[in-house]
Order: C-alpha cells, then structure tokens, then sequence
C-alpha cells in the first residue's frame, strides 16, 4: 500500500510539523548513507530500523503526531524525520526531489470538501461543538487556495492560521494555537473554505464572514458614535471639554463590549488626542485627529453599503488566543513614545504563518533623564536585552496572540521562552513577507482596500526587503529625514526614508553607515508613495551583522550627506494642502471657522480642479458651501466626505 500522504510532505510541510533544523540534519544523515532499514505493513504503516538500533514508525491513517521513536526524544524527532524521506525516496527513485515538491492535485484541492463526519471522526465532537458556538457568533476568515507555486491551503484565522499541509488529511495540520483549541480552529478552518465554495468565492486568497446572526441595524450600529464625533468635529480639538472626551471612552467601551474593536479603537485613539491637546502633550497631531474623525465617518458609511464585517468593525473572536510552542525571528525595533514614557515595539515574524507581530514594552521617564533608545537597549525583556531580542529568534511556549496582532508572554513563565542570535533566518521568511520583487509588492499594495476600512491591527505591512544596490543616499535637514534609493536585482526601486526622533537620536546616523556596509536586506513598514514603494526602516541586514537604528548609541552628530534635488510634485503639494486646511478646520471646530479659513478651503478645491483631481475640488466645494448655509449636519457630513476623499487620493496615488 503505497502512503500518498507521505509522499506529500514537502520539506517545507515537514518544517513546519517539526522545524527546519531537522529537516535538514534528517536529509544529512540520509545522503551519508545513515538511513534506516525501512519495512512497509500491508495497512500502510512503515517502520525503520537505525544503524544505532534506534527504531521509528509512522502508523498508517495518522500523521506524524502519532509517530513513535526509541530516541530519547519527546516530540517529533529526526529519526522520524529522515524515516519519512527515505519513504520519499524508496517510493520515488531518482526523482524523489523533485517529486516531493511538485503540488500534484493539490492546487484542486479544498478543505471545505471534508464533511463533519470527516472532522468529527478526527478532531472529536467536542472539537465541533466548540466551533458551532465561533460560527453562531460569526468571524472573519481569509482564505489562501493551494495554487502550483504553494501547494498548501492556508487559513488566517484573526488570532491564528491553519495549514492543511496534505491535501484530504487532517493528521498533518499545522496550527499555531495551543493544543487545547486546535481541534476547534482546524473545524473553523475547514468550514471557511467551505463557505467560500458554496458562494462560488474561487479567487486564490478571499477574504469573508462566516456564519453570524443578523446584527445591528443598518451602519453597523454606529449611529450614537458617529453623532458624538460630529459634536467633536463641530466642536474641535481647540473647543472640546473633557466631557466629550469621557463620552468618547464610555462610547468606545460600548462599542467593545458588542465586538465593534476597529470603530472603538479609533474612538479610543480619538479621546487620547483630546486629552492630549487639553495637557499640551507633544502626542497631539492635528492631521491624526482629523484622520481618525474621517475613519469613524468611513467605517460607519462602508458598514451601511454592506462592506465585510470583520474588515469595517471587527470581529467576534476572542480578543486573545493562547499559541503553542512558537518559533518568532525579530524584523527590529522601533522606539517612540512622548515626554513622560518611552515605548519599544519589537517586530515578530512567524514565518509559520506569514504575519507579523508585536511585542510591546513601556516604561516611565524619571524626572531630568531622557531615556533614549540606547538607554533603552541594554533594558532586559523575555530575560534577554532588548538590543539582543530586536534581532534574535525566540522560542516560546507561553505567548499568546491578540486580534490585534500583538503577542503577549505570560509573566512568571519567562523560562519557557528562549532568545537565541538571528543567523540567516531572515532568508527563511515566506514570500508575504520576505520582498525580492518590488514591483510586485506594490500591485500587492495596490489591491488593499483604503486604510480607513482595513482592520486596524499592528505591523499590517512590515516587510523584509532584499536590497541588490544602494544607489543613493542623502540627509534632508529642513524635514530632518535620510533617503535612500535602493534597488532589486531586477533594478525595480524603492526609497527608504527614516525621519529623526528626539528618543532615538542616533538612529539616522546609524541607518547611514548600515547603508554603507553591503546591505543585504532592510526590514520597516512599507508604504505606496507617488507610485513607488517606501520603507520605514526598523532594521538592516549588513555585511557585519544586524543593526537596529533606533537602539543604536550616540548623539547624531555625524555628517550627512545632502540628498539630490528632489523631484517637483505638484499633484502630492495640492493634496497635502488640501488636506491641511481640513485638518485645521476640524481643530478649530466647523462652528468656529473664520472667513479665512473659508477662504482657504475654497482655493484649495481651485487648486484640486486645475490640478485634475475633480471629484476630490467638488467635495471641498460641497464643504464650502455647506459652511456659508449655516447647517450644523449638513457641515459635518460636507467634512467627512472631503476628508475621507483627500485622505484616499493621498494613500493610493
């Protein structure tokens, strides 16, 4: 009996069943002849026998979790390992190679063809019943169909992702959640695609709702928000007293508590601009407050034209998933925060499921210190300096993972976590994450809804970037910002542009001399701009090792170089002016504008009209209009339809 679900292991299936070390150390041992002496049951179960008397078996009808090994070993081992590639090979002859990553049928193949019979029979009732409970409440599911270039079925579920990684087996699954709720992900998982195939949803990633009970009336039931944030918008920052911010947190709660996280979190943000105006707290941005106004007013408005739940309010999953034993690489770190607290935010990848997360620390500035980000460097987080944790791999046992994409290590279980150096391990990321090809990641960003309306979770677009050449590097002072244009190896480019902050004042420095030293890759958030890609960088792969800018010692006193002439650009000029002018109107508050102001937004619509964008002049001329009639609604309505509008122009352009 031949074993087809051995036969559809690919090395990176058994990698992520076990990890890449032991694949490789399996097909060593291997190819210098230390394979086993291999016996095939007429069920199908096969047995090895090594020349150290070591003996595997892998049953039949089971996957590797159901392995057994004479090896001291606790989990799956390298005996095992190896038994399933000589398998490969014996089957395979000459070819074995490439007949283990040849996708075969699975690119047909869909998980939402197992029936609950099949996933009752393997993964238990309970393991339905649990599932039935997530389906009645709703939840969101993106789901990637097996193609010929990733033979896998993946899901991403909002607090974790499933891998079928053997077509029709559901003993070779591979989930990040604890073992306690893998069974019930995996159902969730399945009846995900199943959903998409009875709605004829082929495409090869497809975002949608699952299950759910009619909620809410029409607009997501963001009505009483939206009111309250046209009080504010009509108001403004400058005008607002703090009742209307305690009204934002107890709406934002309101909100939380029917599982509306994106609108809350924005009306949460929102408050925190207006207790920061009120203390005169550097954290305070106009353009933010406006931005968040306008995204309160577009989820509101896409939830009413039936946009995607899960995408426009949030999601009824737990607000936190427990994870098993997780293997993490750091992409960097970046180092923010205001006057009286400094925040360090290490970036995650979990190559297992092509997302990043993000590890959180704060602390409070003492009187007269500042605490920059080389103060921050040698502070200990997971047991080990951050310095050292921004550019490691972490083993956990203990982390547990939010809606949100942050991750969170239980305290007093720091021994099960280990922070090992990083060594190549940016070279193992998947292809989500890991950028070789740069035009192709900007038609990925292309194909992203606005991010008004995207969900709002942490290190949506961080990215590893491969850099083949740095062709230019220059030091803007006025705007205190260092870009440099770096190439692929098909000479598609792209700009990193890192601006100076007052908690990490060598960091520009530090990014110059990075850029100096053979870079091989630069990990940030990535950004469409004019077209073109840019990159926030958090870290950069050199010739001498990984450095981490915002971590990086000394005063940012060294000599930069000056940037080449920028290139005129009129069309982003008149957006931005567009856009500062409605940023001000809402600070001030649409009941207090002067006749200047009015003034200023007319021209900015000229300046939108002559300049070609008419759409966006004719929003701007509806709010001028509005303004002169006098009608509160009618004016903050005028607003949102303008600024949503610029703010959209401002992003895909």
């Amino acid at each position: 009996m031949t074993r087809a679900d051995l036969l559809a292991l690919t090395p990176d299936a058994l990698a992520a069943l076990a990890n890449r070390g032991l694949v490789k150390r399996a097909a060593k041992d291997l190819d210098a002849g230390n394979g086993p002496e291999m016996t095939v049951a007429p069920d199908g179960g096969v047995e090895g026998r090594y020349p150290d008397g070591t003996t595997a078996a892998l049953p039949a009808g089971a996957g590797l979790e159901a392995a057994t090994c004479t090896c001291a070993a606790t989990g799956t081992c390298r005996h095992q390992i190896c038994l399933v590639l000589a398998y490969q090979r014996d089957a395979s002859g000459d070819d074995a190679e490439d007949r283990a990553e040849e996708p075969g049928e699975a690119a047909g193949w869909s998980p939402g063809s197992l029936d609950d019979d099949a996933l009752a029979a393997v993964l238990g009732r309970r393991a339905l019943t649990a599932a039935r409970r997530a389906h009645r409440a709703g939840y969101a599911a993106t789901i990637h169909r097996p193609t010929a270039g990733d033979p896998v079925a993946r899901v991403e579920l909002q607090t974790c992702t499933v891998r079928f990684l053997v077509p029709g087996e559901l003993g070779y699954v591979h989930t990040d959640a604890v073992a306690s709720v893998r069974g019930e992900m995996t159902v969730l998982a399945a009846w995900a695609f199943r959903a998409a195939d009875e709605r004829g949803l082929t495409g090869a990633d497809v975002r949608l709702d699952v299950g759910g009970e009619t909620k809410g009336e029409r607009g997501g039931g963001l009505d009483a928000a939206v009111g309250l944030v046209d009080q504010i918008l009509l108001e403004g920052a400058v005008h607002a007293g703090p009742v209307l911010a305690t009204a934002l947190r107890r709406t934002a709660a309101e909100l939380t508590a029917r599982n509306l996280h994106w609108p809350a979190g924005a009306l949460d943000d929102l408050a925190g601009q207006l207790a920061a105006y009120h203390g005169r707290d550097a954290a305070h941005d106009p353009a933010r407050f406006a931005a968040l106004i306008a995204e309160v007013h577009a989820r509101h408005r896409a939830s009413a034209a039936g946009g995607t739940r899960s995408q426009v309010l949030g999601t009824d999953e737990p607000a936190e998933t427990p994870l098993r034993r997780v293997r993490l690489t750091a992409l960097g770190c970046r180092v923010g925060g205001t006057g009286g607290v400094r925040t360090a935010d290490v970036f995650l990848a979990h190559a297992g499921t092509g997302v990043v997360l993000v590890l959180k620390r704060r602390w409070n500035v003492p009187d007269g210190e500042q605490l920059t980000g080389a103060d921050l460097a040698g502070r200990r987080v997971l047991g080990s300096p951050l310095r050292a944790l921004a550019a490691a791999n972490v083993v956990s046992e203990s982390a547990a993972r939010s809606a949100g994409r942050v991750v969170r290590v239980a305290a007093g279980r720091i021994a099960k976590t280990t922070v090992t150096p990083l060594g190549d391990a940016w070279e193992g990321l998947p292809a989500g994450l890991l950028v070789r090809d740069l035009k192709a990641e900007v038609r990925a960003l292309d194909a992203l809804p606005p991010r008004l309306v995207r969900p709002r979770v942490e290190a949506e677009l961080v990215r590893a970037v491969a850099v083949a050449e740095v062709r230019d590097v220059g030091y803007h002072p006025g705007a205190q910002r260092l870009d440099a244009v770096i190439a692929d190896a098909a000479g598609a480019t792209a700009v990193v542009s890192a601006e100076h902050g007052p908690y990490r004042p060598a960091a520009l420095d530090a990014l110059a001399a990075a850029l100096a030293d053979a870079p091989r890759m630069v990990t940030g958030a990535v950004r469409r701009d004019r077209g073109g890609l840019v990159i926030d960088p958090f870290a950069v792969w050199t010739g001498s090792g990984v450095v981490v800018p915002d971590l990086a010692p000394g005063t940012g006193t060294a000599v930069l170089d000056g940037p080449p002439p920028a290139a005129p650009d009129p069309l982003g000029d008149v957006v931005h002016a567009a856009l500062d002018v409605c940023a001000e109107a809402a600070h001030r508050g649409l009941l207090h504008t002067t006749p200047v102001l009015r003034d200023r937004i007319t021209r900015a619509g000229d300046d939108l009209r002559r300049i070609g964008l008419r759409a966006a002049a004719a929003t701007l001329a509806g709010l001028a209009a509005a303004l002169a009639a006098d009608d509160p609604h009618r004016t903050a309505e005028a607003w949102a339809t303008a600024h949503i509008r610029l703010l959209t122009t401002a992003e895909l352009r």
